[in-house]
């Protein structure tokens, strides 16, 4: 399988030469046929130069342009139209990701034979360093709702470290989103649609470069515009969709066509990578 792995770029040129570099070496060091799609999204630092500087040493890495309007959303949209490979990861450019979860994000998806791998910050396993307490309260009062709502055991629909397969990137168009909240759209969409996917312990870092993007009091709504969204399609189109990977649901442990992959399986993951 080849790997895409599409980062959005707005302003992060303390960052994200540090990021690209990271992630291809890891890539590359694990023998993973692979591409970098970088995003920029209208920055108004150096990030762009910085960007065109990288393209010209590294051949797995392809820049582009996102075209107005801008948003975070919008940036990955940009990605998911012009990725070539067989899955795509979206992957932050201030270092809030590692290459290490990646990669293990990749196995499982391939030897579990899953549609997606979702990223879970707050499984055993998982590690959150410097998360600003105020986000952190409202990221645990929103996927509360979410798992409500949905009837959800998966704990952590906001985080945008995801990884799918295209099938999946293909079947859960049109997208709607402009802003951070397609990190929900594309995760509920897949899973209402009946894709299977794994949830993977993963690490989270806050940024030591630059500010966060993410404007809590503008997103609110366009959050809750989204959930319902694919609330009413869950409740008004029973039938329409089937689960796509019936086999996959019989390899292990499944609830709502998930799997959770434990401390004992991450070791053995990292130890097999």
């Amino acid at each position: 399988m080849k790997l895409s792995v599409v980062i959005p770029v707005h302003n992060e040129e303390g960052c994200i030469a540090d990021t690209v570099r990271s992630l291809a070496n890891h890539l590359a060091a694990a023998r993973v046929d692979h591409e970098i799609l970088a995003i920029n999204d209208n920055s108004s630092d150096r990030s762009a130069e910085i960007l065109a500087a990288l393209a010209h040493e590294m051949a797995c890495l392809r820049c582009h342009e996102s075209s107005p309007p801008h948003g975070f959303g919008l940036a990955v949209r940009k990605g998911l139209e012009s990725y070539s490979g067989d899955a795509v990861a979206v992957y932050m450019a201030d270092g809030s990701d590692t290459p290490d979860d990646l990669l293990r994000f990749f196995e499982v998806l391939q030897s579990r034979s899953v549609d997606c791998a979702f990223g879970s910050r707050f499984l055993r396993g998982s590690r959150v360093i410097d998360y600003p307490l105020h986000k952190l309260l409202l990221n645990r009062l929103a996927n509360a709702f979410i798992r409500v709502v949905f009837g959800l055991r998966y704990n952590d629909v906001t985080n945008a470290f995801k990884l799918y397969r295209r099938c999946v990137i293909d079947g859960v168009k049109p997208f709607l989103s402009h802003h951070f909240n397609l990190t929900v759209e594309l995760p509920l969409k897949a899973i209402v649609r009946g894709y299977s996917y794994a949830v993977v312990p993963n690490q989270w870092i806050n940024r030591k470069t630059g500010v966060s993007k993410l404007r809590i009091q503008e997103m609110g709504s366009r959050y809750l515009f989204i959930i319902l969204y694919c609330l009413l399609e869950r409740w008004l189109s029973r039938g329409d969709y089937r689960r796509r990977n019936p086999s996959a649901a019989a390899a292990g442990p499944v609830e709502n066509g998930s799997y959770r992959v434990g401390e004992d399986e991450r070791k053995r993951t990292a130890a097999h990578l």
